[in-house]
């Protein structure tokens, strides 16, 4: 018969496998989400695929050193996923405003408008810590 602190031993792990399992699900679930297509029949991933395709050409060497600063603070295992969306982001800003490239001012409204609401007092902090004018940009903060 198995002792009272095994049980418990295994009733904790337990516990901790359920939890990262969910964890893990909750993660999937949202990729999943982003795949599904919209009304128009593309997915948000596929958008994001052809934002950051169709404005390939604009990009400067310049600018993309910029957009490594603005995703220096993601972690790292999650600094890849970022600093597509965040370039897509970019690219369809770029893109709608008909510029010859992407400059440090597309950068920057492209990366408050991919930057999720929740996280808008750490991107603030992030852009005031690295001296980034953003004051044109500040209605997109609301």
């Amino acid at each position: 018969m198995p002792s009272q602190s095994f049980m418990l031993f295994l009733l904790f792990w337990g516990f901790v496998l359920l939890f990262f399992m969910s964890v893990g699900g909750y993660f999937m679930f949202r990729k999943f989400m982003k795949v599904l297509p919209k009304a128009d029949g593309r997915s948000k991933l596929d958008w994001q695929n052809h934002y950051v395709e169709a404005s390939r050409h604009l990009w400067t060497d310049a600018s993309k050193e910029f957009l490594e600063k603005l995703v220096a603070p993601v972690p790292g295992p999650f600094r890849d996923i970022a600093r597509h969306s965040i370039a897509a982001k970019i690219g369809e800003v770029a893109l709608e405003k008909g510029v010859p490239e992407v400059t440090e001012q597309i950068c920057i409204e492209g990366y408050i408008k991919a930057t999720p609401k929740r996280d808008h007092k750490s991107l603030v902090s992030f852009l005031e810590k690295n001296g980034i004018d953003y004051s044109a940009y500040r209605h997109l903060l609301n």
